[in-house]
């Protein structure tokens, strides 16, 4: 066997791990329910109650207003009948302003109108689906998560379309760079092949970092925070915060073929006759962001800097921590350039908001907020709050007048807190004893030590848990089972602890973390957790992220004693993309590479095309048969593939996130 074959192992893991992800489901494999909510949860969840104003129905108004037509059975089925248990009647399992927020979640449910020639599809995804009405066709912004949705979608909506259900959709919009935003991309493109895209600025760079680099980290953690293996019932998922949840099918990525926003923060095209006015938004919800103001039809498009709740600074499944300071001043920007003559709001999530006078207080309230997490934050930090304490403070700091739509759902104000903190300041709060502690599982063992014993500890949480103290027996019976993973009666009560932590939550990514954890404890890791890239994802990125994403996979001990090794990787010129050539270097260790204006000297070159790149991507052909048609080459040391590719580690999707038997 050819040596430098097995070497291709560089490329080909990347597609294997994307292929699973395609088989991959949002189920469980038993018969999971949890228990029942303790006297202290009842408790808890009924004095919030008391003090919710449950009578404000004006959300639940704007969500069902305009609706042309209701969703057929097959439309439905994406999405909303696994939430049919979604009833008037919060269960004691739920925190009453989530379950709120999931009865509000479950109100879409067709084609809106959102104003003359702007239409939306709600209910289908975790985002919405808009039409707008140009010159020859329609204007699709952002597509869904899924291929599989996005063409279902489409399909109804074409079916209900007050006008214009002759016309294709001959243009495609990216607000920003999360998948649920662009994953249903290519059922688009199928339907209308000459479709043309337009996206974000940098959005393929920052689709591929955000997801690739850490994403096994990522995926593994997603399956917590958005509960992808518990169930859709009371003691499990009730709403995603945003929308009901993630269609399934196939995430899907069709590259722009215009970037915006690439110059300045403002730019206005004409779109299919359809004069639209964008401005650059980076760096607030995702690193690549815009926002899009249609003159003509007075309408407003906030992407994802504004929904009904308050967003993530940090989201709880790991990603670059967002600037709380400049979303607030975009959207005061939004306030400024727009706000005069606005009539209508539209965005990515929730539902429009109508009226002068009512979007104004709308955005004011929610640029405020996320004024309020980054100034209240930094100035407790400056009173020497420190980031383990600052999530309880701030509560102190919000003032009454918050809404309904700047409620934790999504983000919260406790973890935002600590995203402020942790941007300007880090992890560390200079407390000399969290300088360097012990790795944990050895902290975890010194403290069963120092507090008696595993015994004694868990009669203390015992006693504790009866009371309804669960913050503090779940980080003492932590310790003990990170201790002693088969301690049973610590690992019982631990999940017991975390389970009514997660009934008691608001935020919708807590109660699935801590519901999850307790799932993970009593049963063991469930298969159904989502992957973060797809084969089209992935078949977009350069051949330096290419390389960027591999050097992370290097064993770098194993690496060192294999010595230098350097490669080039010449890419073939293809229509609309120039030639150009990555010399790739594995030295001391590490991985590196970079883009040269010609080949340097090398130990070997593989020649290649970047549509057989893809291909081998998308798992349609191999280099094998490539180098056997001759469709690519490689010259020189045959084995400096195979040697680089025998540093490469596997990484294991399931980690240990709570401590297994």
């Amino acid at each position: 066997m050819n040596k430098s074959i097995i070497a291709l192992s560089m490329i080909t893991t990347l597609s294997l791990n994307a292929f699973a992800a395609q088989h991959e489901h949002d189920h469980i494999t038993v018969d999971y329910h949890g228990k029942a909510a303790t006297p202290a949860t009842i408790a808890h969840n009924a004095a919030l109650a008391k003090s919710l104003n449950f009578d404000d129905k004006v959300a639940f108004e704007r969500f069902s207003k305009n609706q042309i037509a209701e969703f057929d059975q097959a439309t439905a089925d994406i999405l909303r009948a696994e939430f049919s248990f979604i009833s008037e009647q919060f269960p004691d399992s739920v925190n009453p302003s989530l379950y709120r927020q999931a009865q509000l979640n479950m109100v879409p449910n067709g084609l809106y109108k959102v104003t003359d020639g702007i239409y939306q599809i709600r209910g289908t995804d975790l985002s919405n689906m808009t039409l707008i009405r140009g010159e020859t066709g329609w204007i699709v912004y952002d597509v869904l998560l899924t291929k599989e949705a996005a063409e279902q979608s489409l399909k109804f909506a074409f079916e209900h379309l007050p006008e214009g259900n002759n016309l294709p959709i001959v243009a495609m919009i990216y607000s920003h760079s999360h998948a649920d935003h662009f994953g249903g991309a290519r059922g688009v493109q199928n339907l209308y092949p000459d479709v043309k895209v337009y996206g974000s600025n940098n959005i393929t760079t920052e689709v591929v970092d955000e997801n690739v680099l850490a994403g096994n980290a990522m995926s593994r953690r997603a399956g917590y925070q958005y509960g992808a293996t518990l169930g859709k019932h009371d003691h499990g998922i009730v709403d995603a915060a945003l929308a009901k949840g993630l269609s399934k099918g196939e995430i899907t990525y069709v590259k722009p073929d215009y970037e915006l926003n690439q110059q300045d923060k403002w730019e206005t095209l004409t779109i299919d006759g359809l004069e639209m006015v964008f401005m650059d938004a980076s760096g607030t919800e995702a690193a690549s962001e815009m926002v899009t103001y249609i003159p003509s039809m007075k309408a407003l498009w906030t992407g994802e800097l504004t929904y009904d709740g308050m967003h993530n600074i940090y989201t709880l499944r790991g990603a670059k921590v967002r600037d709380a300071l400049k979303w607030s001043k975009d959207i005061n920007q939004m306030v400024n350039a727009f706000g005069q003559d606005v009539e209508v709001l539209f965005a990515s999530h929730s539902a429009p908001v109508w009226g002068n006078g009512e979007i104004n207080q709308y955005l004011k309230m929610q640029r405020d907020n996320y004024g309020l997490v980054h100034n209240q934050s930094l100035r407790l930090a400056n009173q020497g709050v420190v980031i383990q304490d600052i999530g309880d403070a701030i509560m102190d700091t919000i003032p009454q007048q918050v809404t309904w739509y700047t409620n934790g759902y999504h983000g919260t104000y406790s973890h935002n807190a600590k995203a402020v903190y942790n941007m300007y300041l880090g992890y560390f709060d200079m407390n000399p004893s969290n300088l360097n502690p012990l790795p944990t599982q050895q902290e975890a063992s010194k403290f069963v030590e120092y507090m008696g014993g595993a015994n004694n500890i868990v009669k203390k949480a015992k006693a504790d848990f009866s009371e309804g103290d669960y913050r503090f027996v779940a980080t003492a019976l932590n310790k003990v089972v990170m201790a002693d993973p088969n301690n049973q009666p610590a690992r019982d009560l631990l999940a017991d602890t975390y389970e009514q932590l997660g009934y008691q939550a608001e935020g919708a990514g807590w109660r699935n973390i801590y519901l999850t954890g307790a799932q993970e404890l009593r049963i063991g890791i469930q298969p159904g957790a989502p992957k973060s890239a797809s084969p089209d994802v992935l078949s977009e990125m350069d051949m330096t992220t290419l390389f960027d994403f591999l050097a992370v996979k290097v064993d770098s001990i194993a690496a060192n004693k294999l010595g230098n090794i350097s490669l080039n990787v010449e890419i073939k010129a293809a229509k609309g993309e120039p030639a150009n050539t990555v010399f790739v270097e594995l030295s001391n260790g590490n991985l590196n590479n970079i883009i040269v204006e010609k080949a340097k000297a090398a130990d070997a070159t593989l020649t290649i095309a970047k549509s057989d790149v893809v291909d081998i991507l998308l798992g349609q052909t191999t280099l094998k048969q490539l180098l056997e048609q001759g469709n690519a080459t490689m010259t020189g040391d045959q084995d400096a593939f195979s040697k680089i590719a025998s540093t490469l580690v596997q990484f294991d999707e399931n980690f240990e996130i709570v401590p297994l038997r």
